[in-house]
């Protein structure tokens, strides 16, 4: 995460204070969607950063139709937001509209919130359009004392939009996320380093890269993982990172070391750690 300045984080802290006893109360009197928008645009100012009159627009016109609330920075929008009553449970299907308005002005973030939950979702730009939930925030159970709730408010802030943190967090999400762990390993370096290990461990027993991909499909990696639309483009890009490497790395064997010699010299490389010491 970006380091934060003192500046924002000072102003971080005092839009916890400030608002929590707001949309306490505005949750309290069940206050209709209208009245949950002016919070909403007096937060964005507040404790976000932006400039209520030029840099937050209300009822943002797209093709004919409306969506609540748009940040506009540098003459474009950054971010569109929908908003909800305050005493709404938010579902994931209110933010298909605000979806669909931001592909058609490619606008990459959608924010769904009703003051007290704010959701971040990430549009992709596929047929059909789609949406990722990438974060959420508790604004009512925000601690201004706690360095994690600053940093995941920080995502939302005009600094943290300069700075593109959204799109790294996204990032660093997506490279963590199950998909793209199963993907990689079934990928064939990570079967063949599992497959030099298991030699190492067992040296009379041949294992080969296939069978350890069907041990790890069938009793390892649950199948939600390997199956859909986001393993698939976990597959793809890691297929795609993977021959740049090997452009880069891969030498043919030369021909004065016979194969079955390469190959053991290769099976005691560092890429396996050697996890029978100590036992």
């Amino acid at each position: 995460m970006t380091t934060i300045s003192n500046k924002v984080k000072d102003r971080l802290v005092a839009g916890i204070k400030r608002f929590q006893p707001i949309l306490l109360s505005a949750k309290s009197r069940d206050v209709n969607e209208s009245d949950t928008v002016t919070i909403v645009t007096d937060m964005l100012g507040y404790v976000f950063g932006y400039e209520k009159y030029s840099e937050i627009t209300s009822e943002y016109a797209i093709r004919g139709t409306f969506v609540d609330l748009a940040i506009k920075l540098d003459g474009s929008a950054k971010m569109l937001i929908e908003v909800k009553a305050i005493g709404s449970e938010l579902k994931d299907s209110f933010a298909k509209q605000a979806v669909d308005y931001a592909a058609n002005q490619g606008t990459e973030w959608v924010v769904l919130t009703n003051g007290a939950i704010w959701r971040i979702y990430k549009v992709a730009f596929t047929k059909p359009i789609a949406q990722e939930l990438v974060h959420e925030i508790d604004f009512l159970n925000l601690n201004p004392k706690n360095e994690n709730h600053l940093e995941s408010l920080f995502l939302l802030t005009k600094e943290g939009i300069g700075k593109s943190v959204l799109g790294e967090y996204h990032a660093q999400r997506q490279a963590l996320s199950r998909f793209f762990i199963g993907a990689l390993l079934l990928s064939d370096p990570i079967l063949d380093v599992l497959r030099k290990c298991l030699r190492r461990v067992s040296p009379d027993v041949k294992v080969d890269a296939e069978q350890i991909k069907e041990v790890l499909i069938q009793e390892i990696v649950k199948r939600d993982v390997l199956e859909g639309e986001k393993a698939e483009e976990a597959k793809r890009k890691i297929s795609r990172s993977l021959k740049c490497g090997l452009r880069k790395t891969t030498k043919e064997p030369t021909e004065t070391v016979p194969k079955e010699e390469l190959e053991t010299q290769t099976d005691v490389s560092p890429e396996c750690p050697d996890i029978t010491q100590g036992t």
